[in-house]
C-alpha cells in the first residue's frame, strides 16, 4: 500500500491548477463499480468548469509527495441549481443554504488511511465557514443484480451514515453518461444524502 503524505484544501489559483489532475482521477476511479464511467478529458474539463467559476468552491487534495492521488470537490448547491433543481422540487429546502459535496475519488492503493473522512472534514469545515446550514451529496443507484457488480462490493452507506448523512426520500438526480462497453449514454439515478452542519 502506498502512503498519502498530505491532505489539504485547495481554493482559488491552487484549485484551478489541480483541476486537470482531478479530471484524470475522475476518469480513472469512476471506471470502477458503481459508476462504470467511460470518460474523456474534454468532457471532464467542461464538467469541472463550474469549480473554476465559483469563488466558494473547494478541492480537497490527497497527495503522495507532490502527486495528486485523490480529490474531493465541493461548491454551493446553488452553483449546480440547473442540474439539481428538479430533484429538489417540492422539498421546501432552500438550495442557497446547502453545500454540495460532489465527488470523492482516491486511487485504490491509497485507500484505508482515513482519507475519506479527511475529504468530508475539510469540505464540511469550508461549508461552515461560508455559513451553509446543510451539506449534501448524491450517489449512483445500481440494481443489486447488475452483471458488473463485484461479488465483494461493500456499499458506502454505513460510512455516510456514520458521518451523519441520511438519504433524502424521493430526491433523485438524473444524469446520463456512457458506461464501459456501451455505445451511447444512458440515464442514471443518483440518490441525494444530506446532513445539518
Amino acid at each position: 500500500m502506498a502512503e498519502v503524505t498530505q491532505v489539504r484544501a485547495l481554493t482559488g489559483p491552487a484549485l484551478e491548477a489541480a483541476l486537470d489532475d482531478v479530471a484524470r482521477l475522475r476518469i480513472a476511479v469512476f471506471r470502477d463499480w458503481p459508476y462504470l464511467y467511460d470518460g474523456d478529458l474534454d468532457y471532464e474539463r467542461e464538467y469541472l468548469q463550474s469549480y473554476r467559476d465559483s469563488d466558494r468552491a473547494i478541492v480537497v487534495g490527497a497527495f503522495d509527495g507532490g502527486r495528486l492521488v485523490g480529490a474531493a470537490t465541493g461548491a454551493p448547491l446553488a452553483d449546480h441549481a440547473e442540474d439539481f433543481a428538479a430533484a429538489f422540487d417540492g422539498t421546501g429546502l432552500d438550495l442557497s443554504q446547502i453545500f454540495y459535496c460532489a465527488e470523492s475519488v482516491l486511487l485504490p492503493d491509497y485507500r484505508g488511511q482515513g482519507v475519506g473522512h479527511a475529504f468530508f472534514d475539510l469540505r464540511e469545515s469550508h461549508a461552515r465557514a461560508l455559513g451553509f446550514a446543510k451539506s449534501a451529496f448524491c450517489g449512483v443507484q445500481r440494481p443489486d443484480d447488475h452483471p458488473m457488480r463485484p461479488a465483494r462490493y461493500r456499499p458506502l452507506d454505513p460510512f455516510w451514515r456514520a458521518r451523519g448523512y441520511a438519504p433524502l426520500p424521493g430526491v433523485i438526480a438524473r444524469f446520463s453518461w456512457k458506461d464501459l462497453g456501451e455505445d451511447s449514454e444512458t440515464l442514471k439515478r443518483l440518490q441525494f444524502w444530506i446532513r445539518d452542519l
